[in-house]
């Protein structure tokens, strides 16, 4: 039978002891999401993220999907970027506010409530780097709401792309029940790795990431 993890548990195992985070408030709002099955960025996720980030030094991030606020955050921390993000969920995005300003990141972060499509319809920005974790289904949709307002040579990185294998296998949807977000993703990739005016790598870290570099001269709204 499949592994839920699309590596596998001693390789995890193995990173996760590798894992080190200055930041000790950081590091308590990631224990106290793991501990209460809050979902944040994996581990190894995070370091891919930070050597990213150390290389592209992005001064604004933008974040679809925001959950308990803990990646806006470590972005904040990671390079002292200004980060806009945005969190459907009302409980998520109290919780959110009250992390970024506990961790002192209030001047940085700024965290918008609705629902992601239509506050980006209406949002007003030029950034360097996007970050999607949000609903699975909808990546194409964020995508492309996003684009518009992406910086030449911007990174568009999407989190959770191989859906603990099930984008790449439907035998890892034992019950079938996820049908509509693989082919949706599987349709995502495709796109994304077909268009001009994006390089795009698909990594198996964390539970699949996405990195595509955007080319604004050769951007259809151009």
């Amino acid at each position: 039978m499949p592994t839920k993890n699309i590596t596998n548990e001693i390789i995890t195992s193995f990173l996760d002891q590798l894992y080190y985070i200055e930041n000790e408030q950081l590091k308590d709002l990631r224990d106290f999401a793991e501990k209460n099955h809050v979902p944040v960025i994996l581990k190894d996720t995070e370091g891919l993220l930070a050597a990213v980030m150390k290389l592209k030094k992005p001064a604004n991030v933008l974040e679809i999907g925001t959950a308990v606020g803990y990646s806006a955050c470590f972005f904040a921390d990671c390079c002292g970027c200004r980060v806009t993000t945005i969190e459907s969920d009302e409980e998520s995005y109290i919780s959110a506010v009250n992390n970024i300003r506990e961790l002192g990141f209030s001047d940085k972060i700024t965290v918008i409530k609705g629902d992601a499509a239509e506050v980006l319809k209406d949002l007003n920005g030029s950034f360097d780097m996007v970050f999607i974790d949000a609903a699975k289904s909808h990546y194409k949709e964020f995508w492309d709401l996003a684009l518009p307002m992406c910086t030449d040579e911007a990174l568009i990185i999407c989190d959770n792309v191989l859906m603990k294998g099930m984008t790449a296998s439907d035998s890892f949807d034992t019950k079938g029940r996820y049908k509509t977000s693989i082919r949706r993703m599987r349709e995502f990739i495709a796109y994304i790795k077909s268009l001009d005016y994006a390089d795009t790598v698909v990594l198996p870290v964390g539970d699949g990431v996405s990195i595509s570099i955007i080319y604004k001269e050769d951007r259809p709204d151009e």
